[in-house]
């Protein structure tokens, strides 16, 4: 089963970033010279995938904007021979083909998949949030597409996070079937403590086959009164199996003040061009600390 879509999910107020996301949707912050949308799309077209689906609300505009053709700006930069620039642009706007979906109410992430069923169909497709970054030598979505290649199932990603961070995540419980692969027995949506075996957190990849959409129409709303995706998926292993993946890659919640902090350093130290004088300011700043 070939998987030719992304569904990003960026309905979501942002509220952690108030005030910066009165008006400016919480994707389009920036992390060093793009928008955070910017580097989740990039990793989806790096995995050859080319059509994405947003699933978007009233004030999101910005984000379609972003990928969309600017007639104005790029004759503006070529008249004023800023031809880099012009490359760039160029280059942001013939990235993908979008389509829009509304989430005319935040009812949560399996909401926010359910909603796009009319667009994909009967196919299989890629989750990918807008707050998680992952910074991998491989795309963390190309990784996955290969392991679902070879298990004709549903994927998720993971990561080992620290006993105090379990209550925040989806938890999977299961049993390693090749290094790093694991068939899922058991999902919890942010777990309390003491009630798992296991710190495999959830993290913002999935590839899913389209059998989820019937198991969300069995889902009933779960924590905080949201459709959650995790539970879906916990319907979806019962019926079929479901495996989880830790990839290889450092990854970044930019949706958090301090991992967007994180990602914003991480990031402009592997910058070609600001890399080595923002070494060279961080290490002097330390050096200015211990003194």
């Amino acid at each position: 089963m070939q998987v030719r879509k992304a569904v990003i999910p960026v309905a979501g107020l942002g509220t952690r970033f108030l005030p910066a996301t009165k008006v400016i949707p919480k994707e389009m912050l920036t992390v060093v010279d793009r928008p955070t949308i910017q580097y989740i799309v990039e990793e989806v077209v790096a995995s050859g995938i080319k059509e994405v689906v947003l699933v978007t609300a009233s004030g999101k505009s910005a984000i379609e904007d972003h990928f969309d053709y600017s007639f104005e700006l790029e004759t503006f930069l070529s008249q004023k021979g800023k031809l880099d620039l012009l490359k760039e642009v160029r280059h942001i706007s013939r990235l993908i083909e979008v389509v829009s979906v509304r989430q005319k109410e935040p009812l949560g992430l399996g909401h926010a998949v359910k909603v796009t069923e009319p667009v994909i169909g009967d196919e299989a497709f890629v989750v990918v949030l807008g707050d998680d970054l992952v910074e991998s030598e491989v795309p963390c979505v190309f990784q996955m597409l290969k392991v679902f290649e070879r298990v004709k199932e549903a994927v998720v990603a993971v990561q080992q996070v620290p006993a105090n961070e379990i209550h925040r995540y989806g938890i999977v419980e299961g049993e390693e079937v090749e290094k790093g692969v694991y068939r899922v027995e058991r999902l919890i949506e942010k777990p309390e403590p003491g009630t798992v075996r296991s710190n495999l957190a959830v993290i913002g990849r999935y590839v899913l086959r389209p059998e989820i959409y019937g198991c969300l129409d069995r889902t009933l709303p779960g924590v905080g009164g949201e459709i959650q995706l995790t539970d879906a998926l916990d319907i979806l292993r019962r019926d079929r199996e479901l495996y989880a993946y830790e990839f290889q890659g450092r990854r970044f919640d930019a949706g958090d003040k301090f991992g967007y902090l994180q990602a914003t350093v991480n990031y402009a130290l592997d910058h070609p061009e600001l890399g080595g004088i923002f070494k060279r300011y961080l290490m002097d700043l330390v050096k200015g600390l211990d003194a």
